[in-house]
């Protein structure tokens, strides 16, 4: 386990649609490797790339039957393999979209937190990474969690996710969403976008060639979708492509709990898991191994390596080309956080 060092680290802050297709050819010459393990455990969480290093904050793990929420932030160096510990969120968060502006400002947006209501109250806040420790940025226009969160064209767009239906602090209080803001850290603004075309949670972004491309996700009654859309921001247009293909070794549809990231051209997509039909969360399933590489030009998902640590919930995000995979939980629902970290160069 590797030795933090927060001094290092507080030092460096100062410092038009297509035809769809799908295809499951294997793409070759190319394998993950084992990178150095965050020093905790965690899952539901996301990440941002700041200054070459990558940002994670929040997220849950299950000890003894009970649910404990992260505050703690890690900073992982990609050259150095090495973490370090940064300042710990305002409170604690699970699901919180962490995103980095155009200035490399990162930022932590909505989730849960627990309240009188119960660990699972989406919330408004809005925090920045700024000289050494989180500040008030903002707020959310709605509680918003499980989103999908990505910089494009120095704003910051969310969407997809849940949000509170008649009551707030459960999950099962919370909805699917189509919601569509966008955030222009500079004025502090928020603006509602063309809404996604399809209201689900626990999907996956990334921008590639000027656009936010939407991988997989899930629906509450429905299960996992491998849907892929893609949002022009010129023309506040979303158009369909071809879906992530079903998982060759369980007939399970990708949807819930994948990561992404773009590098080389192309989108990544990887993990996720799936719930028995008729069980719900916790009860039988699995997670998925497979890595999946689409190509926009040709709008084709061909099979990449499987992880040799299959997990959901997991960080991805993609430096100097080369794609990272960050903890997650290593079997289906909310036991066995990991701080697996796997790296992928195509």
């Amino acid at each position: 386990m590797t030795q933090l060092d927060r001094r290092a680290f507080l030092a460096a802050a100062g410092a038009s649609a297509a035809v769809p297709f799908a295809a499951c050819a294997q793409t070759p010459a190319a394998s993950w490797s084992a990178r150095s393990t965050l020093p905790w455990a965690m899952q539901e969480v996301y990440c941002a790339v700041s200054g070459g290093r990558i940002v994670v904050a929040g997220g849950l793990r299950r000890a003894g039957g009970v649910t404990e929420i992260e505050d703690r932030t890690g900073v992982y160096d990609p050259a150095a393999d090495r973490w370090s510990e940064g300042p710990r969120l305002p409170a604690p968060r699970h699901h919180p979209m962490i995103v980095a502006d155009a200035a490399g400002r990162v930022f932590a947006l909505g989730g849960y937190g627990r309240s009188d209501a119960g660990e699972w109250t989406s919330m408004t806040e809005v925090w920045a990474l700024d000289g050494g420790r989180w500040v008030e940025a903002g707020r959310l226009p709605e509680p918003l969690a499980e989103t999908v969160g990505a910089e494009l064209g120095g704003r910051i767009h969310l969407a997809t996710g849940r949000s509170p239906g008649t009551a707030n602090g459960q999950w099962n209080d919370q909805v699917d969403v189509a919601t569509h803001r966008i955030f222009d850290p500079a004025a502090g603004r928020w603006e509602t976008a063309a809404p996604c075309p399809m209201a689900r949670n626990s999907a996956a972004g990334a921008v590639l060639d000027g656009a936010l491309w939407i991988a997989g996700g899930r629906t509450v009654n429905g299960g996992g979708t491998g849907r892929l859309d893609r949002y022009d921001p010129v023309a506040d247009r979303w158009d369909t492509l071809a879906p992530i293909p079903a998982s060759p070794a369980t007939g399970q549809q990708v949807g819930g709990g994948l990561a992404m990231a773009a590098a080389g051209g192309r989108l990544v997509a990887f993990g996720g898991e799936w719930f028995a039909q008729g069980a719900g969360a916790g009860g039988g399933g699995g997670v998925f191994p497979e890595t999946w590489i689409y190509d926009p030009s040709a709008d084709r998902w061909t099979a990449g390596p499987d992880m040799p640590t299959p997990r959901h919930g997991l960080a991805a995000a993609a430096v100097d080309g080369v794609v990272y995979a960050l903890a997650g939980g290593a079997v289906v629902s909310g036991g066995r956080a990991t701080g697996v970290v796997e790296a992928l160069r195509l």
